[in-house]
């Protein structure tokens, strides 16, 4: 399968990445603004299956131009079976102290950017892809909402509706998307939400979830948000 993961440089992007590593019939393509953290990426999937096709992109989905990223996909993909969109920011900042500029770059790193990635990457897709946006149980309607999270929350639920329209849009082409609004996993971003909580859930073990769902939560699912939490937070 040909892949594209954004957000791969750390978290469960990092850990979604090697998992599909495993298979040496896998070729991932993994996104991120740190070339650094995308090397050590690349050594450790290395370490673990010699064999394996891991190409590191360092791409900034939402500054970078993608006249630059897509030939480079088109050479070494060809067509893309799984689009990823993991990448994301999180501002933990009471209301009173948002600003504008704040909810500005929640809606640029967590909408904007996957926008700019489906756009330019559904003419490499075809029948039977799946592009899988990672969305938050902090944007997912009806779940508990925690102070200073806003503007992060705000902006996961209108990827979460994206996802949703994108499915009726797309219903024609065979490419089916859906949305994980993923409830806590032990990850820096984790970290950032709520210090000093340990989650009892690993970044490896959802990371693994996520791949194995992007590989075949297409056949059951399409247009869905769906809930991924056992605790709240």
């Amino acid at each position: 399968m040909n892949i594209v993961l954004t957000g791969a440089s750390s978290g469960i992007g990092f850990e979604a990445a090697l998992e599909f590593t495993l298979s040496k019939e896998n070729k991932v393509v993994c996104i991120a603004r740190s070339a650094e953290r995308l090397r050590k990426l690349l050594e450790i999937a290395r370490g673990i299956n010699p064999d394996c096709t891991l190409l590191p992109v360092a791409f900034d989905i939402v500054n970078d131009d993608y006249a630059a990223l897509m030939p480079f996909l088109r050479e070494k993909l060809g067509t893309v079976d799984i689009l990823i969109n993991n990448a994301g920011a999180l501002i933990n900042k009471p209301f009173k102290e948002t600003t504008p500029t704040d909810l500005y770059q929640m809606f640029e790193s967590n909408v904007m950017g996957h926008f700019n990635m489906i756009r330019h990457l559904l003419p490499l897709m075809g029948p039977g892809g799946h592009i899988v946006n990672i969305g938050s149980m902090g944007g997912f309607q009806g779940s508990v909402k925690f102070p200073g999270l806003s503007a992060y929350s705000a902006s996961k639920s209108a990827l979460h509706t994206l996802t949703e329209c994108l499915a009726y849009e797309l219903s024609e082409t065979g490419i089916r998307i859906n949305c994980l609004a993923l409830g806590s996993a032990q990850t820096e971003m984790l970290e950032m939400a709520f210090p000093g909580y340990q989650s009892p859930v690993m970044a490896f073990e959802m990371g693994k979830y996520v791949a194995d769902f992007a590989r075949t939560g297409h056949k059951f699912f399409n247009g869905k948000t769906l809930p991924v939490a056992v605790t709240t937070p």
